[in-house]
């Protein structure tokens, strides 16, 4: 078997959770790179790496790079994915600065494999979010056409990042010792990674004011854009709204669908069981359904609460989980380099 040359760019969450998966999934890698913003030794799943800083002559001789840019992180893949590929790495990026852009296929190997077949050395994951509401939706938009989708996320402060999960566990400390416990001591904040805190809270409020939607954050714009690109549905109609809950892993959604043409639930059911990369719990009777704390560090996308909406004559309300820090993001990259690698680059 043919071995690869791989770096990892970025060594937060996604970057480490990234090499755990090419190691658990016996990645073909000749050499395994990682790069940050300074060197360091970083222990990963018991094995330690040498952590170099990047610049443009780390791209040298790499066959596979993998930039591991969190919810809303900016830089990385700006400053060195293309120049990457000029050097004939293939480059498969987690952040989001080039998903909407035209050369780059936004990717996620379940739902969309054919639009890799036109890439130019640089494929984008979708956001995490949308990875979990089009795994669930492809499946039942192939049998019966998808006409709207309303959604309301629940999503875990790790899409953030570490500081925002450091954030939590000390908030929930100070909350349980009574200490800070007034909500005149947690104004609006500057100095924080949230706005408010999340201990014990939640807002609707994940990324930043739009300016192309107004009164819109970017998430649920991330929302709207990637999944009309990635179903090939360029005036779908989609809301939604996100919100960021005190949950530290996985993250959770409420769809509701309406279909061109009517679907039952027990149809919608036997798809998604049949489908790839998803698990069904759904028995609701025994209170059996996904939840975070279940879901949290499984790969597939779980779905549940599957039932007749009650306003669309052709709606269906899901309740999706994942963990967002695997499919949603680090797992969905090494997918996308194992299937280029199967077909050949």
């Amino acid at each position: 078997m043919k071995r690869y040359n791989v770096v990892v760019v970025g060594v937060g969450m996604v970057g480490k959770k990234m090499v755990k998966i090419l190691r658990e999934r016996n990645f073909p890698a000749k050499s395994l790179k990682i790069l940050a913003v300074r060197e360091r030794t970083e222990e990963i799943a018991g094995e330690k790496f040498k952590v170099e800083r990047a610049s443009a002559d780390s791209f040298d001789g790499i066959d596979i790079a993998l930039f591991a840019g969190t919810e809303g992180a900016k830089g990385a893949s700006q400053q060195f994915g293309w120049r990457a590929v000029e050097k004939g790495a293939l480059v498969i990026d987690n952040g989001d600065d080039f998903r909407m852009d035209s050369r780059v296929p936004l990717v996620v190997p379940e739902v969309n494999p054919e639009a890799l077949e036109k890439h130019q050395g640089f494929i984008s994951n979708p956001n995490c979010s949308t990875i979990q509401l089009v795994m669930a939706l492809f499946p039942l938009h192939r049998k019966v056409k998808i006409k709207k989708v309303i959604v309301s996320t629940y999503q875990a402060v790790s899409g953030t990042g570490k500081a925002a999960v450091r954030e939590l566990e000390e908030e929930t400390r100070n909350f349980l010792a009574k200490r800070n416990i007034d909500p005149e001591v947690y104004p609006v904040r500057k100095n924080g990674v949230y706005p408010h805190p999340i201990a014990f809270n939640l807002f609707p409020q994940v990324g930043s004011l739009s300016k192309e939607y107004p009164k819109y954050y970017t998430e649920e714009v991330k929302f709207i854009r990637e999944t009309r690109k990635i179903l090939e549905c360029p005036n779908l109609a989609i809301s939604a709204t996100c919100i960021r809950v005190p949950v530290f892993n996985s993250h959770s959604e409420a769809i509701t669908v309406e279909f061109e043409e009517k679907i039952t639930s027990e149809e919608a059911k036997q798809i998604l069981i049949e489908s790839p990369g998803i698990k069904v719990v759904d028995e609701p009777e025994n209170s059996l359904y996904p939840t975070p704390f279940d879901v949290s560090g499984k790969d597939e996308v779980f779905v549940g609460r599957i039932r007749k909406n009650s306003l669309f004559p052709n709606g269906l309300d899901l309740w999706v989980v994942a963990d967002n820090i695997r499919k949603g993001a680090a797992l969905n990259a090494v997918q996308i380099a194992e299937l280029l690698i199967e077909k050949g680059g």
